[in-house]
């Protein structure tokens, strides 16, 4: 019988961001704290998650959010870990959650902390107890001005100006992605020790894929352009490779982690339901289309490209295309 020897990590995620940090003299440190402490919020999402069903965690609470949505048991936790974390860390002044009316200030260096921080908690709450993976999404802002405690002004620039974002995937195995501006990088959580271990260096997402991911139930409320892409996506032709494989879990960065990795696009367009889309643009589609540039990929609203929005408002809604460079310049060409 074959002994399995136990893996030996070639580097954790608290490693990485060091190393990373090492290569910029100046930096003081306090973006990887703040990196470090999102990673350790995860973990312990990871497991109440895992768990769920036997603490007593599972269902709504009867509540619904700033969007109007009915928020679960695991939205309110998993916010209160983020909040009580990143606030004790001392590295940012401001926060904005998808399960909080309005921005929420530090309870520790709200003076002097540099940054200002978005994160959707729970991204796919909806499919928890159907054992769907379900996941956390994050965005980084450096202040405008280190002159001044932080401001609600600060969160109202485009992802251009992004310093770091990432998301973790809950599911078979609980993973972290994220981007500093040099490169996308991987890690995948290691129950026995407790710490993310790299497992996906320099991610690059593939021109082109062969999936789409979008809710079809939608249908009658696309406009032309978006029905048009499908029909030719779901259209038998050799030449352009066609047809795809319709690939929809649900939840946002289950469908966003497999098109980075493997290509494809997702869709969740403007229709006649919602004029400006349904996911918010801090917090969701800002972080994730950072992520798709810094891998080689695009994210575009139908019109503009995602990172070039300046958002006026913290909870702003953005239709969304997001995924392989080839797929998404496809979408754009069928404007009308």
């Amino acid at each position: 019988m074959t002994t399995l020897q136990p893996c030996v990590p070639t580097s954790t995620l608290t490693r990485f961001i060091l190393q990373q940090e090492r290569r910029f003299p100046s930096a003081s440190g306090e973006l990887s704290d703040l990196l470090n402490s999102i990673s350790l919020g995860t973990k312990m999402i990871a497991q109440l998650v895992a768990t769920a069903g036997f603490r007593g965690l599972q269902g709504y609470t009867g509540k619904t959010n700033v969007q109007g949505e009915a928020t679960q048991k695991l939205d309110e936790e998993s916010d209160k870990i983020l909040h009580e974390l990143l606030g004790s860390s001392g590295h940012f002044g401001l926060l904005v959650s998808e399960e909080r009316d309005t921005v929420q200030v530090a309870s520790e260096g709200t003076a002097h902390a540099k940054y200002v921080v978005a994160f959707d908690p729970l991204d796919g709450s909806s499919n928890l107890g159907s054992n769907i993976p379900v996941g956390t999404i994050f965005s980084i802002w450096r202040k405008r001005s280190n002159a001044r405690p932080a401001a609600i002004e600060d969160f109202y620039q485009s992802g251009r100006n992004l310093v770091a974002a990432g998301y973790t995937v809950y599911g078979a195995k609980t993973s972290f992605v994220y981007s500093s501006g040099q490169g996308v990088h991987g890690f995948t959580l290691d129950p026995t020790i407790g710490e993310f271990i790299l497992t996906e260096e320099e991610i690059r997402s593939p021109e082109r894929g062969k999936t789409y991911s979008v809710n079809e139930g939608n249908a009658l409320a696309w406009d032309a352009q978006v029905g048009d892409f499908v029909a030719q996506l779901k259209s038998e032709d050799k030449k352009r490779g066609t047809p795809y494989a319709a690939r929809y879990v649900g939840s946002l960065v289950a469908d966003f982690d497999r098109n980075l990795k493997r290509g494809g696009v997702f869709l969740y367009p403007a229709d006649k339901k919602n004029a400006n889309g349904k996911l918010r643009l801090l917090y969701e589609c800002m972080p994730l289309a950072y992520i798709a540039e810094q891998a080689g990929g695009r994210a575009i609203d139908g019109k503009r490209n995602v990172l070039d929005i300046v958002p006026s408002d913290i909870h702003e809604r953005c239709p969304f295309i997001v995924g392989s460079k080839y797929e998404v310049d496809w979408f754009e060409s069928l404007r009308r």
